[in-house]
């Protein structure tokens, strides 16, 4: 493996230094961290990542290797994967190859030997940046490149990681159709529905949902994705009446559009929800989750819409993590209930969202 220098230069103008591997390119992206200490495979392939560059807080990476189950989409998705210190001689019976290899073969960036503890105290303090992973330690000409990039939220990430042609997923001993519209869609949210019955066809984030034949299906799961909100508004009216004439559930991203769809409005976090230790309140029982989360925005509890009800609430910061509508069944979470990574607490969402489905079919 390769023991270059490499550098992260934050638009602040710091600079952070350690090793390079993976592949040797140079690319900018917004550099966020995630909490979890496990699952780093789920989250470098979650498509909720696209644009950004992953900090793991947890120390060492890559000790039980890479094994192509577990991946959550279909590459890696992440810009760099920035760690403390990595594993090079991985052990898992399951292993298939090490981290760097499974970088390499995606082209995608790493860097090891960083000071993550500072890194991640600085993105806690002033929020995420945008930064470059770099050979080159000269400051000035990063922040020129940083510049002329832009920022994060200036480009529709859910656009390059949507299907581009619908997807159909079939099962033995099926009771249900779900339409799934694909922001940014895991792969273990179609095996959840599967597992519960449910023959899922995946749409494209731009398909022209007017036109949806509403009659083939029982229900609705509006899914993950990166990338803010708002650069998804100019047409909802489609989407709007799918969820308005079949039962649904909207997942991180597909929770905020929902919000947007009644009048809501989304803001950025300072440094966003990354992790798998994140405590949600169920304010009906009032019992606390703990939840994977991957999201950088969150639906504004200020001028909520009437139509909607506040069901789930962060225990950490206060931000809204569920919604129900008052009259119609429509559900949404600001949390993984698929968990990849992360504790398998909040699959209920699934059970309830599939009541939801029995109950008007």
């Amino acid at each position: 493996m390769t023991t270059n220098k490499k550098f992260i230069v934050l638009s602040d103008g710091s600079i952070y230094e350690g090793i390079g591997f993976g592949s040797d390119d140079e690319v900018l992206g917004e550099i966020v961290f995630n909490t979890s200490m496990t699952g780093y495979q789920e989250m470098l392939t979650d498509p909720s990542y696209r644009g950004q560059i992953l900090v793991s807080t947890y120390p060492m990476i890559g000790n039980y290797g890479v094994t192509d189950q577990f991946n959550e989409s279909n590459k890696v998705q992440v810009k760099c994967y920035v760690v403390r210190d990595l594993c090079e001689d991985p052990f898992h019976y399951s292993n298939s190859k090490n981290l760097n290899e499974f970088l390499k073969e995606n082209g995608i960036p790493g860097i090891h030997s960083v000071d993550t503890r500072a890194l991640t105290r600085k993105i806690r303090k002033f929020g995420s940046k945008m930064a470059i992973i770099t050979n080159n330690p000269n400051i000035e000409n990063a922040l020129i490149k940083i510049d002329e990039f832009g920022a994060y939220e200036g480009t529709n990430y859910v656009d390059q990681v949507s299907v581009k042609n619908i997807q159909r997923y079939e099962i033995k001993n099926n009771n249900f159709e779900i339409a799934l519209i694909d922001f940014g869609v895991k792969k273990n949210i179609v095996r959840l529905l599967n597992s519960r019955g449910c023959n899922v066809e995946v749409y494209p984030w731009n398909y022209n949902f007017n036109k949806l034949d509403l009659k083939k299906f029982d229900g609705i799961v509006m899914s993950p994705g990166p990338g803010d909100p708002k650069t998804l508004l100019n047409d909802l009216s489609g989407i709007k009446k799918c969820i308005e004439s079949l039962p649904t559930l909207g997942i991180c991203l597909g929770h905020q559009i929902i919000a947007h769809i009644y009048g809501g409005e989304t803001f950025k976090l300072l440094f966003g929800h990354r992790g798998g230790n994140q405590p949600v309140k169920e304010l009906e029982s009032g019992r606390v989750y703990p939840t994977s989360q991957n999201h950088g925005y969150a639906v504004s509890d200020k001028n909520f819409p009437y139509e909607l009800d506040i069901t789930h609430m962060n225990i950490n910061d206060d931000t809204v993590s569920g919604l129900k509508h008052k009259n119609k069944p429509i559900i949404s979470i600001q949390y993984h209930s698929e968990a990849c990574p992360g504790p398998v607490d909040s699959e209920y969402v699934f059970d309830n969202f599939i009541e939801l489905v029995k109950k008007e079919k």
